[in-house]
């Protein structure tokens, strides 16, 4: 089959457009800054229908036969992408935990790997909640507000103009990481110090194929796997280049079976629900692209959810992306908490059937 390069660019370039809007409400491809080339932490490259049905607080899946399940259960959890919803990532752990559900191992992307790796670090579930209940990972990441980064895009043209080749995005995540960093245990900094074996997923635009980071720079893998296109400028590490992994593998599933050795998987999806709406809703600015973006998102995730034994689904309706509001982060942890109360009955007992031993064996109250 013969690939239309004419109209394959026309589409990648309409999909980047349609980023841009979503994030920045209106804006141009703006130039970025020439990185210095970083040392890859190590990592593993993997080669990379229409979400009908709607999905309650959970979906479990733990009975569906698997092939070669392996007699000793390891529990891997999934973290997928979702910006300031990923507060619920907190909600879904502090229930688990309390509930005695082990967690093994930890697959994340974008905000996933970044809540992922904080929890694995040994940073307290109390801090991390109050670092999400003042939404202060969103508003390290945002820095100021778009509508000004995109009115001062234009003046990043200039070193083009003068001859300076540039990759695009409106900045750098230098500060965003430098946050990241300070919140990190300094003798756990690196990935293969964590306590829970770990994975942080990002896309090298260069091969166009999703990586693992599963050694290295912890807070670096971070900001790669972070890096959202056109808002941010990509993460180059000696000849790859990074964005955010969820252009390409926003709920890693695979990559926490196949790179982690995880046999039973819960995965915590925090997009949105795929539901009709009013026509009208769609006069709305940057309506168009927030639906298209969430029609691509659900697209990806519902493969995903298939090979997961358990997907925790919180109700995160009617939270943006990128919301800086304190008052979405604290809507966003308390569903993530509703929805792990609601699995945890169905969640006990398949694991339980596995041979899997929880901590605790009351329900939570």
């Amino acid at each position: 089959m013969q690939i239309n390069h004419k109209l394959f660019s026309k589409r990648h370039s309409a999909l980047t457009l349609m980023l841009a809007c979503a994030f920045a409400a209106s804006a141009d491809a703006c130039a970025a800054e020439t990185d210095v080339s970083l040392v890859m932490p190590g990592g593993i490259s993997l080669p990379g229908q229409i979400y009908k049905d709607s999905l309650g607080d959970f979906l479990d899946q733990a009975s569906l036969e698997r092939p070669s399940r392996p007699s000793t259960p390891r529990v891997g959890l999934v973290l997928g992408g979702g910006g300031t919803r990923g507060a619920a990532h907190v909600g879904v752990i502090q229930v688990l935990t309390e509930a005695g559900i082990p967690i093994d191992c930890i697959a994340g992307t974008s905000i996933g790997s970044i809540v992922g790796g904080l929890y694995a670090s040994g940073v307290p579930l109390d801090t991390l909640e109050d670092i999400m209940r003042k939404n202060k990972v969103l508003k390290a990441f945002v820095g100021l507000p778009i509508p000004i980064k995109v009115a001062i895009a234009p003046v990043k043209f200039v070193p083009r103009a003068l001859g300076i080749k540039r990759f695009d995005g409106l900045e750098k995540s230098t500060r965003f990481k430098r946050f990241i960093t300070k919140q990190l245990p300094e003798d756990r900094r690196n990935i293969e110090n964590l306590q829970i074996p770990y994975c942080a997923v990002a896309l090298n635009l260069v091969n166009g194929s999703p990586y693992a980071f599963t050694k290295g720079d912890l807070a670096l893998a971070m900001q790669a796997s972070s890096a959202v296109p056109v808002l941010k400028r990509p993460v180059r590490m000696d000849d790859a280049l990074f964005v955010d992994g969820g252009v390409i593998c926003n709920l890693p599933v695979k990559e926490a079976r196949t790179i982690l050795g995880a046999n039973f998987i819960i995965a915590v999806n925090i997009d949105e629900r795929f539901t009709e709406q009013p026509i009208e809703e769609f006069l709305k600015v940057g309506s168009v692209a927030s639906r298209i973006i969430t029609l691509e998102l659900a697209n990806k995730d519902h493969a995903a959810m298939r090979d997961a034994d358990m997907v925790i689904h919180p109700k995160v309706e009617g939270i943006g992306l990128l919301s800086t509001k304190p008052s979405d982060s604290i809507k966003a942890l308390e569903a993530g908490k509703q929805a792990a109360r609601n699995c945890l009955p169905a969640l006990k007992m398949a694991l339980e059937k596995r041979g899997v031993r929880l901590a605790l064996s009351d329900d939570l109250k």
